[in-house]
């Protein structure tokens, strides 16, 4: 996803990575970012409604993010090699439909992926297009875990003339 604008196919979807939850490394989030007791501690998680300890939304969404950076700066290295200029992508003006479905339990091993649901001409920034993803995480079971449109300006090969 370092390609350009015009370049991005609505409907493509991309596989960004897996991830395996552990639970140190829950507690770990939690504990810096979301001190939850159902994040925290076992016993507490087992009384919650979640049933066991599982992992904050903020965490799931924090391995998206990373995973999706990851993701472009490989496409770019690619570009790179090819002797392409990878397109700049940013700013993003924000996202929507942020959902946690199901919540991520010790052991969950979560599929991120991204598809283009939209592309819109940016009369105020010519140079660039502003492009839709929704974005999700499918645990081991394939059941959807995770969801969040994203926005982000993507630079154009060609400036967008009204």
């Amino acid at each position: 996803m370092s390609t350009y604008f015009e370049d991005l196919e609505i409907g493509a979807v991309f596989e960004l990575g897996s991830h395996t939850f552990g639970r140190e490394e829950i507690i770990d989030f939690a504990r810096k970012y979301d001190p939850q007791p159902f994040h925290l501690d076992e016993d507490a998680a087992r009384q919650s409604l979640f049933g066991a300890l599982c992992a904050s939304g903020w965490h799931t969404g924090a391995v998206w993010l990373r995973h999706l950076m990851d993701f472009r700066k490989r496409e770019a290295d690619l570009m790179l090699f090819r002797g392409e200029r990878p397109a700049r992508y940013g700013p993003s003006p924000g996202f929507e439909k942020l959902r946690w479905l199901k919540p991520v339990l010790v052991g969950d091993t979560l599929t991120f992926t991204s598809r283009i649901s939209g592309k819109i001409d940016s009369r105020s920034r010519p140079v660039l297009g502003l492009v839709l993803f929704e974005n999700e995480a499918v645990n081991q079971n394939n059941e959807v875990v995770f969801s969040v449109v994203s926005k982000v300006f993507v630079e154009r090969r060609i400036a967008y003339e009204a």
